[in-house]
């Protein structure tokens, strides 16, 4: 059975979702859960921005740092020993799918819980996926978990 499982988190309704099911996952198998926030400090508001003052990162950081904290107190209340990891792309060549693989490959997971949009068509292929693109690069088994509708 797994006992070691990285959650990746974003905040969002489906993120929340997912969050629910690797706590009951972790606490039903007695894994530790790492909860992974990745903050794209790159481009965040778009393809062409170079420059991203220092006080909008920092609040982007405190900001996810609670959205951390609240996961890890869910975790907690359920039982499930949790940790957190703070994560940042690192270059207009890196992704949010790179740094949880890196942080999947560091933590030893042996499974990792993502929520997926369920995007098709057109918004899939401007917007892109996270989820897909981390299924295809990992080395543990993914837990896909659909947004709820």
């Amino acid at each position: 059975m797994y006992e070691k499982i990285l959650m990746a988190f974003d905040g969002s309704e489906t993120s929340k979702h997912a969050l629910g099911e690797a706590v009951r996952f972790a606490h039903r198998a007695g894994a530790q859960l790492c909860v992974a926030h990745v903050i794209d400090v790159v481009a965040p508001l778009g393809m062409g921005l170079t420059y991203v003052p220092a006080d909008l990162i920092a609040t982007y950081r405190e900001e996810a740092k609670k959205l951390l904290e609240g996961a890890r107190a869910q975790a907690k209340a359920a039982g499930v020993s949790c940790e957190t990891e703070l994560l940042e792309v690192q270059g207009v060549t890196d992704s949010v799918a790179d740094c949880l693989n890196r942080c999947a490959a560091r933590y030893g997971a042996q499974l990792a819980v993502l929520g997926t949009h369920g995007r098709h068509g057109i918004k899939r292929a401007f917007i892109g996926s996270v989820a897909e693109t981390f299924v295809r690069e990992a080395q543990c088994p993914v837990l896909l978990v659909r947004g709820e509708s």
